[in-house]
């Protein structure tokens, strides 16, 4: 029986000499869920989706996408997951369109469906504006659209997406959301975030990280229900953390 659950961290840690910077943490989330990754800065979140990507390597633990083990075969992981970086590198002197091409190409998209999977994520993230502008000269904001829509190019099922609303405006944030709840239907995405109302915006579940530990796994409702009990709620777990117990929510 196929296994419901397209991402999963067993005891995932990383070390840098005697320093964990992720230390055995555990999750699956099944298919339709969007899950947020919460916790300060330098709690270990974007260490975390960076192994679980294959980007690097757990000093112990294995992640898998889709019941493929990432540490043992990564190329066919990553066939099925489309990852934004926090501040994702782009080549400055290519327009959108063009590196959209070279990254559907990498891929292995080519011909008519290469055109047409540039052309829809190019409408879904908004990019017509700047379809002929060097990557270089794009604000902050369509620099992070553009790198959604190559994390979307290949139409994966699974996405993990660092900071994903980062540098955008008001109205840029809310068609994000607007985006990932559609997707959230039939995708498993994870995203990273420390803005709160973004959490209760997209997210159905709450995976929060603090000191590299998973420290609470719940229903978004169930961590806070209006911006001052979840700022209470992560206040609380940044203060008195301790490792989530096994068998919670997913």
């Amino acid at each position: 029986m196929a296994d419901p659950n397209l991402i999963a961290a067993d005891r995932l840690t990383r070390m840098y000499g005697g320093f964990y910077a992720v230390r055995e943490a555990s999750f699956s989330i099944p298919r339709g869920q969007v899950a947020a990754f919460v916790g300060p800065n330098g709690a270990g979140k974007s260490t975390t989706m960076l192994m679980l990507t294959g980007l690097l390597a757990p000093t112990s633990g294995s992640a898998k996408i889709d019941g493929i083990d990432v540490r043992t075969d990564r190329i066919a992981a990553q066939r099925k997951l489309g990852f934004l970086p926090e501040n994702g590198p782009l080549y400055e002197d290519m327009n959108p369109r063009a590196l959209l091409k070279f990254f559907g190409s990498a891929r292995g998209l080519t011909g008519s469906k290469l055109t047409n999977r540039i052309d829809e994520v190019i409408a879904l993230c908004r990019l017509e504006e700047v379809i002929g502008k060097p990557a270089g000269k794009l604000s902050k904001g369509y620099r992070q659209r553009l790198g959604l829509a190559q994390a979307l190019l290949h139409d994966p099922e699974v996405l993990i997406l660092d900071e994903p609303t980062a540098g955008l405006d008001p109205n840029q944030i809310e068609q994000v959301r607007d985006l990932l709840r559609e997707l959230g239907k039939a995708k498993t995405i994870l995203i990273s975030t420390h803005i709160l109302s973004e959490v209760r915006a997209i997210a159905q579940r709450v995976l929060f990280i603090h000191q590299g530990r998973i420290v609470h796994d719940s229903p978004t409702s169930d961590f806070g229900n209006d911006q001052e009990s979840m700022e209470k709620r992560f206040s609380e777990l940044t203060q008195n953390a301790s490792p989530a117990t096994e068998g919670s929510a997913s």
